[in-house]
């Protein structure tokens, strides 16, 4: 698959030729994110952290909460990996500090090593000092620590002139020799990539394709990247190959199921619509042109075999022509529950009590405090798991008004249920902990008698 990359200088987009001479401005940084992650992660290289020359981190940390982002680029200590992981790094990558001892302290699986090479040869610094280590030698002593590769041939990068398949094959072998307690690490590649046959073949192998100048300069477009992956499907049509592809909202449930040629992804992806291959039709349609039900694409992925697709949208209305959110019939979760808050609090209805908690000042508030305090009591009851049935479905209940008086004070707000969980999805990647403390005005939690 293809890794778009966004190496900063200066807090612009920059390309240079070998890691030392400007070739480009490729403009603003969140432009360019916005731009490249409908394929997935994107790989963010603070140039001047790694040339100690300056940083970029705050507009770095900016684009982590937009989008899954590897971060590289002057991470040399473990307070500054840890931060990067807390701050919403998909994955960090790790050059000069690389060692065994320095990567065995931090989640194997977030980290990726850097291993730069001129000529056979691992150079470091911002690729300013040359080392007495190989490709392989390096690669053999890092596997077992982290989760992946980022293999430069710096020879070759920003030069648009193709790369070494030789010695990538020989990186190949060597990985595939390396014993591993866990998954073995994957390979990024980077450096001379040209072509979206470049991908394809580098992909074959197992390899993920980090590319930066062939997209600033339009020598393929992300869209005809991002299908050089796809495999050969045996359904065909007048545009060519077909591929199934499955259809997404927002909190990942499936709404339909639609199909793909490769012109239909590349306009997809351009335009960040939904459009795909109409079969009854043999034509390219966009979702909702006509009943205005439309869809913003928010990212493609390829599933394990490179033979189907799944895009993620943000669906307007209803999905299926039937009228229901989904070809599956209608869905319900706590997006449902806080479009209903919404339409509720909206209304003109005095009566409803969700108008009344959004409307009448203090009530919300006073609501969510009582159905917690609820909440709390029911849980503390059943504190070791030795719960009767009646004492559950206390939990059950007083969960769902906790949940619903919250799903109202989001909709009052305007906040939506994907915000929400992008927040907790952030959470979830921290590595540091903050201890769990009551807030000093609320009674001590008793210590368990079992």
């Amino acid at each position: 698959m293809i890794i778009p990359s966004i190496d900063i200088q200066n807090g612009r987009a920059v390309q240079l030729r070998g890691g030392e001479t400007f070739v480009l401005d490729g403009g603003d940084p969140m432009e360019r994110l916005a731009q490249f992650s409908v394929a997935g992660e994107v790989a963010v290289i603070d140039l001047d952290a790694a040339l100690g020359t300056g940083s970029n981190a705050e507009l770095i940390r900016q684009m982590a909460r937009q989008a899954r982002i590897r971060v590289g680029g002057g991470i040399r200590h473990e307070k500054t990996a840890l931060d990067w992981l807390d701050a919403g790094a998909a994955s960090i990558i790790i050059g000069t500090a690389a060692t065994p001892q320095f990567c065995a302290r931090l989640p194997r699986d977030r980290i990726i090593a850097a291993v730069d090479a001129r000529d056979g040869m691992v150079v470091s610094h911002g690729w300013t000092s040359q080392t007495t280590d190989t490709v392989a030698s390096r690669i053999a002593a890092l596997a077992p620590y982290v989760g992946g590769f980022l293999y430069t041939q710096v020879e070759n990068e920003g030069r648009m002139k193709g790369f070494d398949m030789v010695a990538l094959q020989a990186i190949a072998d060597t990985l595939a020799l390396i014993p591993c307690s866990g998954p073995p690490p994957r390979l990024t590649f980077a450096g001379g990539i040209t072509s979206t046959d470049d991908i394809r073949v580098l992909d074959e192998m197992g390899f993920d394709a980090q590319v930066g100048m062939a997209l600033y300069t339009g020598a393929f477009s992300l869209g005809d990247a991002v299908s050089a992956s796809l495999r050969s499907s045996s359904s065909k049509s007048g545009a060519g190959e077909l591929w199934p592809t499955v259809v997404s909202d927002e909190s990942d449930r499936v709404l339909g199921l639609v199909w793909s040629s490769r012109e239909s992804i590349a306009l997809a992806i351009e335009t960040r619509k939904g459009i795909y291959w109409s079969r009854s039709r043999s034509e390219i349609w966009e979702k909702g042109l006509t009943s205005g039900h439309t869809q913003e694409l928010l990212r493609v992925d390829l599933d394990c075999d490179r033979d189907c697709l799944k895009f993620t949208v943000r669906q307007s209305g209803p999905f299926c022509h039937a009228g229901t959110r989904s070809c599956f019939g209608e869905t319900f979760g706590l997006g449902e529950v806080v479009a209903m808050a919404a339409a509720k609090i909206a209304g003109n209805d005095s009566a409803s009590g969700t108008w009344k908690a959004a409307h009448t000042r203090g009530l919300l508030a006073n609501k969510l405090i009582e159905e917690a305090k609820e909440l709390a009591d029911a849980a503390d009851h059943i504190f070791n798991g030795q719960a009767t049935g009646d004492l559950r479905r206390s939990v059950v209940l007083e969960a769902a008004d906790v949940l619903y008086f919250a799903s109202v004070a989001m909709a009052r707000s305007g906040v939506r249920f994907e915000d929400v969980m992008d927040e907790l999805r952030h959470r979830n990647q921290r590595v540091g902990r903050r201890p769990m403390m009551a807030k000093s005005s609320l009674p001590s939690p008793t210590p368990s008698a079992g």
